[in-house]
């Protein structure tokens, strides 16, 4: 019987199923639906590893990205509309994490405890429903080969008589035509050919009814191997059933079109996209950092002795932006009023050049009132004292850098602002203030303003 392809697309062996032995091929598939199940779990299992590998991708690149957006230039409701892509991506993270656990635990062991029912190893090997397929089988088809040997046998007896038959006619004729041949050679002849006649006779009514019994129990044959093989395929039944309930259920797991928590994602995102508004970004960077700022244009200012009381540098450093530091207040005498000097005050704005300003006060007399010096009505932390440089004062002028790196290129838009690349180091000379900027020096000496989250520590 030559190989084809049946409809199942499953290839069809050579041989009749009921052939002598060709039962096998069901016994085995007893032992390849073992093996099939084994395959299943590992190829899903394979699946969940990548569900798990995509899920750390996903929270990784959410973490990387959430930090360099928060450290970025973006700003406004489209710096919220990206952050919305990095929650995106975490929540589709925890997704893909639940579906791998699914795949991997109660996917897997719901094949697994299917197969402990369906499969039962012996002691000496193979499976309990293997032996008794096999045992079945070969119990029906025993009688019905014991007389197919027979049918074989009367017919290879046959066979060789008819051969004896015809060898002995073609010497019988060789011998009418020899006219050497004697009478007596001539009937020993014709006798072994009428026996070898007799012989094929009696082979071949022989053969007739052992084909004729074996026909007969055709039948019961056929009844006893279609009971063993029903029994078989309702086992196959069962696996093949189970093993669609398991694939639907992983389709029912991997259909995220299906996942209500899917869809939110989604449409979260898309709602976090479309409430950014650039109108409202542009106003916000107007207000915060272009013509939309207040401030405080210089005024006129009284001079008065106050002013030369200097101010430390520890007493500017430690100013909090927004205070206001009153520095010309004239203690107020019996019927005396005085005008304090407007301050100069503005959120998140401060002078940059105030060392220039203190270095421009000069130490002058007090005015004197009736002969009394203005002196004696301070207290002595009170009263201005004249402003002397010393040691201590030189050596607070002096900043203790910190060596950083760059993380990204920069071009300083103002003046007084350093640019650099990113990889090249500078010194940073003063600490972040408020609004984000540190104050450092290049290698080349150049002094200026940085922003403080373009570079980090150097570690030593």
């Amino acid at each position: 019987m030559s190989t084809s392809e049946d409809e199942s697309g499953g290839e069809v062996l050579g041989g009749s199923f009921w052939e002598a032995g060709n039962y096998r091929r069901t016994v085995k598939r007893i032992d390849d639906g073992n093996r099939l199940c084994n395959e299943l779990v590992s190829c899903f299992q394979e699946r969940a590893k990548i569900e798990k590998s995509y899920s750390q991708q996903l929270a990784d690149w959410s973490r990387k990205w959430r930090s360099a957006v928060e450290k970025g230039p973006q700003y406004g409701t489209l710096e919220k509309a990206w952050h919305a892509f990095l929650s995106a991506a975490d929540k589709l993270s925890e997704i893909h994490l639940e579906l791998r656990n699914l795949l991997s635990g109660e996917d897997n062991e719901k094949v697994r405890a299917w197969q402990r029912d369906a499969f039962h190893k012996q002691m000496i090997g193979g499976f309990k429903e293997t032996k008794e397929a096999e045992d079945g089988f070969r119990k029906a088809q025993k009688p019905w080969v014991k007389k197919l040997k027979d049918v074989e046998a009367a017919k290879k007896s046959y066979h060789t008589a008819r051969k004896d038959e015809k060898t002995a006619q073609t010497r019988e004729n060789h011998a009418k035509a020899d006219v050497s041949m004697s009478q007596e050679q001539l009937r020993k002849l014709q006798e072994r050919v009428e026996r070898c006649t007799q012989e094929v006779e009696k082979d071949k009514d022989r053969y007739e009814k052992a084909l004729e019994e074996l026909n007969r129990y055709n039948p019961r044959y056929m009844e006893d191997m279609e009971q063993v093989f029903e029994s078989c395929q309702e086992q196959e039944q069962r696996r093949l059933r189970f093993f669609k309930e398991v694939l639907l259920n992983i389709h029912k797991h991997l259909n995220l079109s299906t996942n209500e928590r899917f869809h939110a994602l989604y449409r979260d995102l898309y709602q976090g996209i479309i409430v950014a508004d650039d109108q409202e970004d542009l106003k916000w960077w107007r207000n915060t950092h272009g013509p939309g700022m207040s401030m405080n244009w210089p005024q006129f200012e009284e001079w008065s002795p106050e002013t030369q009381r200097p101010i430390s540098r520890k007493e500017k450093n430690s100013k909090n932006v927004g205070e206001v530091t009153l520095t010309s207040i004239v203690p107020a005498r019996d019927g005396d009023s005085h005008t304090t000097v407007p301050q100069q005050q503005r959120q998140g704005f401060s002078y940059r050049d105030d060392e220039a300003f203190y270095a421009t006060l000069t130490d002058v007399p007090f005015p004197t009132n009736g002969g009394k010096d203005n002196a004696s009505e301070w207290s002595d932390d009170e009263s201005p004292k004249k402003y002397i440089e010393g040691p201590e004062e030189e050596e607070a002028t002096k900043v203790v850098g910190v060596r950083v790196r760059a993380l990204y290129n920069y071009t300083g838009q103002e003046a007084d602002e350093l640019s650099f690349n990113a990889g090249e180091e500078l010194l940073k000379i003063s600490e972040e203030d408020e609004q984000g900027w540190c104050k450092g020096r290049l290698d080349t000496g150049r002094v200026g303003l940085y922003p403080a989250n373009y570079v980090q520590v150097i570690n030593s």
